[in-house]
C-alpha cells in the first residue's frame, strides 16, 4: 500500500494570535452605519481579526463591486461565484458612509471582476472622486486586483489620485498555483511597476501572507522583487486559515522571524514594513501611508 504523503501540521494556535472580541461605540457605530448603507467591507467578509481596533479608530475598508468574487483563492473567506451586475450608485454610498463617519483614513478595495472587461476600474475611480467631494480632508487608499492586466484599467484608478495605491502579492512565486490559481506572480510585480511609470510620486503598497509553506530565503526574495518593482510600502502577516476547506496553516511564525523579515525589508529600503503576526493589509494603514510621507521629505 502506498503511503499517503500528508502535509505537516503545526502546533494549536499560540498565545500571540489571540485578539479580543471587538466592541465599542465607534465600532457598533460602523456596523449600523454599513448595514443601513447595505454596503460591504472586507474586515468583516475575510474575518480581520483587528476589525474592533481599526473601526474604533476611525479607519476602514470598504469592499467595492459586491460580496461575490469571480476567484477561488486558497486563502480567502470572499465568497467565489458569478456575481451580479455592477452597482453605479455604490461609490456615492460609500463616499457618503466615509463622510457621515467623518472618517480620517479610508481603504477602498473589491472583489475580483473577471466578467467586465476593465475589472471594475471605474468604480474604483468614481469612489476615490466621490469621498474627495464629500469629505477633502479624508485620506484614500485602495486596494485593488490585477485587472487582467488590463493596465488601462490601472491607469483610471491612478488617475483619480488616492493617497495610496495597494496591490498584495500575497505569497511567494513557487506556491501560487495554490495560492492564487487565477492569479499571475509577475503580472502583479508588473502592476506596482507600471502604476510608478503612470504616476512616480504616488505611494504604491503590496502585502504578503506568511505560513503556507514558504521559507525565509524565499520571502526574502519576494521583498527584494517587491523592491525592485518600486513598491514603497510592504505588509507582512500570518495566514489563518478561514474554514476546512481552505489552505492549511504549514507553521506559525514565531514574532522573532516577523522582526528579521521587518530589518531585511527595511535594510532593502522599503519607506515602510509593517510585519507581525496580526498584521493586515490594512492594518495601521495610516501610519504606513504618515511614515512613506516622512521619508519622502528627508
Amino acid at each position: 500500500m502506498a503511503l499517503v504523503q500528508l502535509e505537516p501540521r503545526p502546533e494549536r494556535k499560540p498565545s500571540w494570535l489571540r485578539v479580543k472580541m471587538p466592541s465599542g461605540e465607534t465600532y457598533f457605530e460602523l456596523k449600523r452605519l454599513v448595514r443601513e448603507h447595505q454596503l460591504h467591507t472586507v474586515c468583516e467578509e475575510a474575518m480581520c481579526p483587528n476589525i474592533g481596533e481599526c473601526w474604533n479608530q476611525r479607519s476602514a475598508t470598504f469592499m467595492l463591486l459586491g460580496e461575490t468574487c469571480t476567484r477561488s483563492c486558497g486563502f480567502c473567506a470572499v465568497h467565489t461565484g458569478r456575481p451580479g451586475p455592477i452597482d453605479e450608485d455604490e461609490p456615492e454610498r460609500v463616499a457618503e458612509a466615509i463622510a457621515t463617519l467623518n472618517l480620517r483614513y479610508a481603504v477602498i478595495t473589491s472583489v475580483n471582476r473577471d466578467d467586465v472587461l476593465n475589472g471594475g476600474s471605474h468604480i474604483f475611480a468614481a469612489t476615490i472622486r466621490a469621498v474627495r467631494r464629500r469629505l477633502p480632508d479624508c485620506h484614500v487608499e485602495v486596494l485593488i486586483p490585477d485587472f487582467k492586466g488590463n493596465w488601462d484599467a490601472l491607469a483610471d484608478v491612478v488617475e483619480a489620485r488616492p493617497d495610496v495605491l495597494n496591490h498584495n502579492l500575497e505569497s511567494i512565486d513557487r506556491l501560487y498555483d495554490r495560492v492564487r490559481p487565477q492569479a499571475k506572480y509577475e503580472r502583479s510585480l508588473e502592476l506596482l511597476a507600471r502604476t510608478k511609470q503612470l504616476d512616480p510620486a504616488m505611494t504604491t503598497k503590496s502585502g504578503i501572507m506568511v505560513g503556507l509553506g514558504e521559507d525565509m530565503d524565499e520571502l526574502i526574495h519576494t521583498l527584494r522583487d517587491l523592491r525592485r518593482s518600486h513598491c514603497d510600502l510592504v505588509t507582512i502577516g500570518q495566514y489563518l486559515r478561514p474554514s476546512p476547506k481552505h489552505l492549511p496553516v504549514v507553521r506559525y511564525y514565531p514574532p522573532k522571524d516577523f522582526d528579521e523579515l521587518k530589518r531585511q525589508g527595511e535594510a532593502m529600503g522599503f519607506a515602510h514594513v509593517a510585519s507581525g503576526p496580526l498584521v493586515r493589509s490594512s492594518y495601521h494603514a495610516a501610519d504606513q501611508a504618515s511614515a512613506a510621507q516622512e521619508k519622502g521629505r528627508q
